[in-house]
């Protein structure tokens, strides 16, 4: 079994909403996403689309710095 890497959405730069809204076109297609977002606002956004859909969200405990979450379906 292969394990593949989490597709990479890199929102920095960008503000809310359209952090969540790429994050939301990524998971169409994709089983995981590594989401990368510097809007202050990206947290509580991501946070509740991840509990509307039913994913799950964790921070990636690996970057160096805050505004890196792993999502999967």
């Amino acid at each position: 079994m292969t394990i593949e890497a989490p597709v990479v959405v890199d929102a920095r730069g960008m503000r809310c909403p359209w952090p969540a809204l790429r994050l939301a076109r990524a998971m169409r297609a994709e089983p995981q996403v590594l989401l990368i977002a510097d809007d202050p606002k990206a947290e509580r956004e991501v946070t509740a689309l991840a509990a509307e859909q039913g994913w799950a969200l964790a921070a990636d405990s690996g970057a160096a710095g805050p505004g890196r979450w792993i999502v999967t379906r």
